[in-house]
């Protein structure tokens, strides 16, 4: 039985879908959320698309369900917004690859500043897309299950943990060993107990 925000399972004989369309709307999600463009989401999403979530962590909070474009650019963008800037959120893959069903899941990683208390957000968890053909329509995001690990909060004064983190990440496509690399610089640097607990799961 397949949990809420689970897909059914892969199907062979279907031809995967082309890498350059799957990062085409990953990466329009991503300019839509992290620069505050809620009007990118209905370039990348179908109109009745479905988010769902799964929250490990009371560090943030998220409706359990949204659907349709409009609720998705209200909820992970506008509202989102309103809580969050400077954000940046990363693919921690090399490039999506997507099976016959339109299937892609990958880990991510977020780091951003909290805007009531300009502290450092850090946080991690996956991304599972279901991207499907709409008809009279190129590919769209029609489903997406995102998994909320991690949210933690460190203490920041003058931003300088996140813009020094963010200038070190390829953004936003990030290779495992490159956040290897400059996770350990980060925390050896900034020996936070939050960022070191942070982190500490990666290495393992």
């Amino acid at each position: 039985m397949l949990a809420r925000g689970d897909f059914a399972s892969v199907v062979y004989l279907i031809p995967a879908m082309p890498p350059s369309s799957v990062q085409s709307l990953l990466e329009c999600y991503i300019r839509a959320k992290d620069q505050n463009q809620p009007e990118l989401i209905f370039d990348c999403f179908a109109a009745d698309a479905e988010v769902t979530f799964s929250i490990a962590t009371d560090a943030i909070d998220f409706p359990h369900r949204v659907i349709g474009a409009s609720a998705i650019a209200r909820t992970l963008v506008a509202d989102f917004g309103e809580r969050f800037d400077r954000c940046r959120t990363y693919y921690v893959c090399i490039a999506p690859e997507a099976n016959g069903e339109g299937i892609c899941t990958m880990p991510w990683v977020v780091a951003m500043r909290q805007k009531d208390n300009e502290a450092l957000r850090l946080g991690k968890g996956t991304y599972k897309w279901r991207i499907g053909s709409v008809p009279g329509e190129v590919d769209r995001i029609i489903g997406l299950h995102i998994a909320i690990e991690r949210m933690d909060l460190i203490d920041d004064p003058g931003t300088v943990k996140l813009q020094t983190l963010q200038e070190s990440l390829t953004y936003p496509w990030l290779p495992p060993t490159a956040l290897a690399e400059c996770m350990e610089l980060f925390v050896a640097n900034h020996p936070d107990p939050v960022a070191v607990a942070f982190w500490h799961p990666f290495r393992h």
